[in-house]
C-alpha cells in the first residue's frame, strides 16, 4: 500500500466487494493512519465513505492521552482541529477512535468533550464525515472491553456518530445492547473479529453465524480483518476464497447501490497479471494499483445454477474482466444476473452500451443483452403515454444497429467489437419511474428439455442519460499543477 502509484506486485491482496459495505475503515497500530490514496480511491469510486484510525495502546499511549487530554481544552481541541484537518486534506471521511489504555480522572473527563468537538469538526470539515468510536475504555477511565453499549460507555456513544463494540459478545448483550441504543440501532456496529480470537460466535468461512444474530437484532455490523481470507489461506485460490467468504455473508448484508448516472464500468480489479486496451494485450506482467479499480458489480452465487468471478486472463480494458457462468435450466429460456442495485429517479431516455465475448462450443445459440427493473411498476411508462405499464417492472432496452446521430464518437465500439469481443448499443425511453436493478440476460435460441451451460464474459457496461450525453462537457477553468517532480 505505500506504492501510491502502483506497482508490479504479483497476487496481491485486493478488496473489491464495494456493494456490500457502507463504511470501511483503514486500520493500524501506528497513531494515527491515514488511509492510502489509492484505497481512498477505489472506495469512493464504488460510493463507499474511507475512515482513518486514531489509535492509542499501552504504555506509550497512556502518556499520549495524558498529554492532550489531562489538562486544559486548548489542547485537545488542538488535536481534534489537526484531526479534520487531516481528513479534509486527504480526502477521507473520517475516523475511528480506538483508546487502549488506562486513563486518569482528568483525562477520562475530557475525552467526551473532545469527541463532540472532533465529530462537529469532521462534520463541517468533510461532507458526511463520521466518528466511530470503539469500545475500550469506561466513563471512570479503566480498560475494560465490554462486548456491548451499557451506562459505563454510552457516555462516548452519545459524543459520536457511532459504536464500534469488542468482538467475544453473547446473544443477551445484543439484546441490552438494542434496548440501551434506542433510535440509533443502526449506529452501533457490532464486532465480529474473522481470525476468531477469543469466545466469538463465528469466525473464517462461519462469520455469517455471527452475521445472523446481529441481524436478528437490527444492530449494524463491525467485519473486523477480513483480510483473513489473505493471511491465512494464502495467495494461491485468493480470488476464489474471497468470493466464497463475501458470498456466504451476503444475505445479511443490505446492497449498497449506485444513486447517480452515468454509469460506466470495464470491471477492472485494479490489478492483473496483464494490461488490456481495447480487447487487446498491451503489456504482459504482474500489476496492482488500487486507483484503476472500476466500479465492482455484485458477484452473485447461486450454487449449481450460476456463478460470478474475475478472469484476469482476458478483458476489454485494464487488468479484468468478469465472467458469468451458469446453466439455463431445462424447459426455460433465459437467466438474468442482477449486476447492480440502482436507486434513482430515470431519466427520460437512456442509452446503454455492452461488451461481451461467449466462451464455449457454440456461442451462436445464444443471446446477450441487458434488463433494467424500476421500482414503481404502477406508474412507470415505456415509451409514449400511451403504452401500457410493464407489469412486473422488467424493461428491455432496444437494441440500436449503429450509434445514435452525435454520440457516434462516445458510442464508437457499438455494432462492432474486436479481437472476439461483441459491442452492442441500446436505448430506452421511460416516463415516472425509478430504476432498481440492472441485470444481464442470457438467452438460448431454441427452448429445450436439457440445462444448457454457458460461459460469458463481461468487458464493459455503460447506462448513460442521453440528455447529459448529448450535452457539451463543462469547461474547465484555472487549471493549476504544484509539487511536479519530472523524471
Amino acid at each position: 500500500d505505500r506504492f501510491i502509484q502502483g506497482s508490479a506486485t504479483r497476487n496481491p491482496y485486493v478488496f473489491y466487494h464495494w456493494r456490500y459495505i457502507d463504511i470501511f475503515v483503514y486500520f493500524s497500530h501506528h497513531t494515527v493512519t491515514i488511509p492510502p490514496v489509492c484505497w481512498t480511491n477505489a472506495a469512493h469510486r464504488n460510493g463507499v465513505p474511507v475512515l482513518g484510525t486514531f489509535i492509542t495502546e499501552s504504555l506509550d499511549g497512556q502518556k499520549l492521552c495524558e498529554a492532550f487530554l489531562s489538562g486544559g481544552e486548548e489542547a485537545y481541541l488542538a488535536v481534534s482541529n489537526q484531526l479534520a484537518r487531516i481528513a479534509q486534506h486527504y480526502r477521507f471521511d473520517g475516523w475511528l477512535i480506538n483508546i487502549e489504555n488506562t486513563l486518569s480522572a482528568a483525562a477520562v473527563g475530557n475525552l467526551p468533550p473532545f469527541l463532540r468537538q472532533l465529530t462537529a469538526q469532521v462534520h463541517s470539515a468533510v461532507p458526511g464525515g463520521l466518528v466511530i468510536w470503539y469500545d475500550s475504555v469506561l466513563q471512570n477511565g479503566t480498560l475494560q472491553w465490554q462486548n456491548e453499549l451499557n451506562e459505563q460507555n454510552r457516555v462516548f456513544f452519545d459524543a459520536c456518530d457511532g459504536f464500534f463494540t469488542n468482538y467475544n459478545w453473547k446473544e443477551e448483550q445484543l439484546e441490552r445492547t438494542r434496548s440501551l441504543a434506542g433510535p440509533r440501532l443502526t449506529d452501533v456496529y457490532v464486532g465480529v473479529d474473522v481470525f476468531g480470537r477469543g469466545d466469538v460466535v463465528g469466525s473464517g468461512f462461519d462469520t455469517d453465524k455471527a452475521l445472523r444474530m446481529i441481524r436478528q437484532y437490527g444492530l449494524s455490523a463491525a467485519i473486523f480483518a477480513p483480510g483473513w481470507v489473505y493471511e491465512h489461506l494464502g495467495e494461491e485460490n485468493f480470488l476464489q476464497n474471497e468470493d466464497k467468504f463475501w458470498s456466504l455473508l451476503a444475505p445479511y448484508l443490505p446492497t449498497h447501490s449506485i444513486c447517480t448516472l452515468p454509469l460506466a464500468t470495464s470491471f477492472s480489479l485494479g490489478m492483473g497479471t496483464s494490461r488490456f486496451l481495447a480487447g487487446k494485450e498491451e503489456e504482459a506482467g504482474p500489476w496492482y494499483d488500487l486507483s484503476l479499480q472500476e466500479i465492482q458489480p455484485l458477484y452473485p452465487e447461486l450454487k449449481g445454477r450460476l456463478s460470478t468471478s474475475c478472469c484476469l486472463q482476458d478483458a476489454w480494458c485494464g487488468g479484468s474482466s468478469l465472467r458469468v457462468q451458469g446453466v439455463i435450466p431445462p424447459g426455460e429460456e433465459h437467466v438474468a444476473t442482477r449486476l447492480f442495485s440502482l436507486q434513482m429517479p430515470a431519466p427520460p431516455k437512456l442509452f446503454l452500451t455492452l461488451l461481451y465475448k461467449l466462451e464455449g462450443s457454440n456461442p451462436d445459440e445464444f443471446t446477450v443483452s441487458l434488463e433494467l427493473t424500476t421500482w414503481d411498476s404502477a406508474t412507470c411508462h415505456e415509451g409514449n403515454v400511451t403504452s401500457l405499464p410493464e407489469t412486473n417492472g422488467r424493461h428491455h432496452p432496444r437494441f440500436l444497429p449503429a450509434p445514435p446521430p452525435g454520440l457516434a464518437k462516445l458510442l464508437a465500439a457499438c455494432g462492432h467489437g474486436s479481437n472476439g469481443w461483441t459491442s452492442r448499443c441500446y436505448e430506452l425511453d421511460l416516463q415516472d419511474c425509478s430504476l432498481q436493478d440492472l441485470s444481464l440476460l442470457v438467452s438460448r435460441h431454441q427452448p429445450s428439455p436439457q440445462e444448457t451451460p454457458f460461459t460469458c464474459l463481461l468487458g464493459e457496461v455503460r447506462v448513460l442519460d442521453a440528455a447529459n450525453v448529448a450535452a457539451s462537457p463543462p469547461q474547465v477553468h484555472s487549471l493549476a499543477a504544484s509539487q511536479l517532480w519530472w523524471q
